[in-house]
């Protein structure tokens, strides 16, 4: 029998401790991360503030979140590091969330228990250090097939030479977790991105608050973080708690364009009325709430299905992605619309998220990709069921 604890309960809700931890987050960013600051950071190199990162791991401990005690973690589950994510994107907080927090602590934690993971994960929790996540996947979906770096050596002792195109957060990381293919297969290496045989081409992109660079490994020395028996199961269980931590993301800045489009529909005058009383700004806000509620229940049962090994983590992760970054997406390009000829300026926020949402849905597969994924899934199951039914007669 199942210890109870594990057991997911009969209804989803956020406990005391969670509103709690909301609120500390929420407070964080409106010191770190107004949009002055945010303004300022993604013009800057590196494109974040190191003390407030790190004030993330010490003071906070939210980047210990999922990261087991005995690990030098903060405990916790998935649902407690979505809920910091969702308020991290709201604010749209500039900062290695994605490469570090949503990617490469999740792997080190699955990744087997040696003085490399150990030694790599508490820099990353305490807030001192960073990392970037480059390792090849399509879709979301680990992508064996297309590591482009070779790894040689033996024991502890190897050099990586390749290419990792796009990787997300690795301007400025202190770490790379890379996936490198060795004389037994693919394996997974942590590599020093400060130290010799690495070069990193920073990538100019749409959205300047997640900084994109290419990665040139040149007889880079690595480390040996799991081999090819555990290395794809490692960087498929990342893949799917940072596809679930992205769509927590997603919900977050939609969120804050919603209530800026409700805040703006109340106030903006026309012909002598409020134009939230206009049917047609009626109707367009209604749809945005109806797409922010279906993405934050969708991102919080993936989160959920993951922590508590309640559904399929494959099938649970692409649902919260198609959904999340559709409805980030569009209700992104409905801001601009409600917000008329303000919206289109550089000098209003909204251009700012209308940028992370369409980089977003493009980060760990496209919400068509992830839709295919679950028809291809659950025509899967459905074939099989009718397989079975028709065996057993």
């Amino acid at each position: 029998m199942a210890d109870t604890d594990q057991i997911p309960t009969e209804q989803f809700a956020f406990t005391p401790e969670q509103q709690e931890l909301r609120t500390a987050v929420r407070g964080f960013c409106a010191e770190y991360s107004d949009e002055a600051t945010v303004r300022q950071l993604m013009e800057s190199k590196p494109a974040f503030d190191q003390k407030a990162w790190t004030r993330l791991g010490s003071e906070l401990g939210v980047l210990g979140l999922g990261v087991p005690e005995e690990l030098d973690g903060s405990g916790g589950g998935l649902v407690d590091a979505a809920i910091v994510v969702e308020e991290l994107g709201a604010a749209l907080f500039c900062g290695p969330v994605f490469g570090t927090l949503a990617l490469s602590i999740p792997a080190l934690v699955a990744a087997p228990d040696t003085a490399v993971r150990t030694e790599t994960l508490g820099a990353l929790v305490a807030g001192t250090r960073t990392a970037a996540f480059a390792v090849a996947e399509q879709a979301g979906r680990f992508a064996a097939d297309a590591v482009t770096v070779q790894a040689i050596g033996s024991g502890e002792t190897w050099t990586l030479s390749g290419t990792t195109e796009r990787v997300v957060d690795a301007d400025s990381a202190d770490i790379l977790i890379v996936t490198a293919t060795g004389p037994d297969g693919v394996a997974l290496f942590v590599v020093d991105a400060t130290g010799p045989g690495v070069q990193r081409n920073v990538l100019s992109t749409m959205d300047l608050t997640r900084p994109q660079a290419t990665v040139q490994f040149v007889d880079a020395p690595a480390l040996l973080l799991a081999g090819p028996d555990q290395a794809p199961q490692i960087c498929q269980h990342a893949l799917h708690v940072g596809s679930v931590l992205l769509a927590a993301e997603q919900v977050g800045g939609a969120q804050h364009l919603l209530d800026l489009s409700v805040s703006y529909a109340k106030e903006r005058l026309q012909f002598g009325r409020p134009i939230g009383s206009f049917q047609a700004v009626k109707h367009r806000i209604a749809d945005m709430l109806v797409e922010q509620e279906h993405s934050r229940s969708a991102a919080y049962h993936g989160a959920w299905a993951l922590q508590d090994n309640s559904d399929d983590p494959t099938l649970a992760a692409s649902i919260a992605q198609a959904t999340c970054s559709a409805a980030f997406t569009r209700i992104a390009t409905d801001t601009v619309q409600v917000h008329g000829g303000i919206g289109f300026t550089w000098e209003h926020q909204a251009h700012l998220y209308f940028k992370r949402a369409f980089t977003d849905a493009a980060l760990l597969g496209s919400a068509e990709e992830h839709r295919d994924r679950i028809a291809e899934y659950v025509l899967d199951a459905v074939t099989s069921d009718y397989e079975v039914t028709v065996a057993t007669g």
